[in-house]
């Protein structure tokens, strides 16, 4: 598995090794679905040690922040890449997620909302 996926009590935090892409996008998407069927509304997908992102990694990332927002939780992307951020911006990905540097600062917000 190229992701990790830890529950805790008010997140669910994924971390994603190395690559968002093809490879990976379809077992995350699984779990994805699987975490909000069991009604896990705030999710904190951290890609600090991830290096390449491609489109099915933005597909996954645009599936996570709908299925959280249908709960009414919150999605968050953190530690992004230099790349993985330009992708983003140039999407114009970055004014629909929200973004924080750190999975630290992710969980005060989540925390600050409860």
């Amino acid at each position: 598995m190229d992701f990790k996926i830890e529950y805790h009590p008010t997140y669910v935090f994924i971390g994603v090794e190395e690559k968002l892409d093809n490879q990976v996008a379809p077992d995350l998407k699984s779990e994805l679905v699987s975490i909000s069927d069991g009604d896990e509304k705030n999710i904190i997908l951290d890609l600090s040690n991830c290096k390449d992102c491609n489109v099915s990694g933005l597909s996954i990332i645009l599936l996570a922040n709908r299925l959280c927002q249908k709960l009414g939780g919150m999605f968050i992307l953190t530690g992004l890449s230099s790349s993985v951020e330009r992708m983003i911006k140039n999407s114009q990905l970055d004014s629909v997620l929200t973004i924080k540097k750190t999975v630290e600062e992710a969980i005060h917000l989540i925390e600050k909302k409860k």
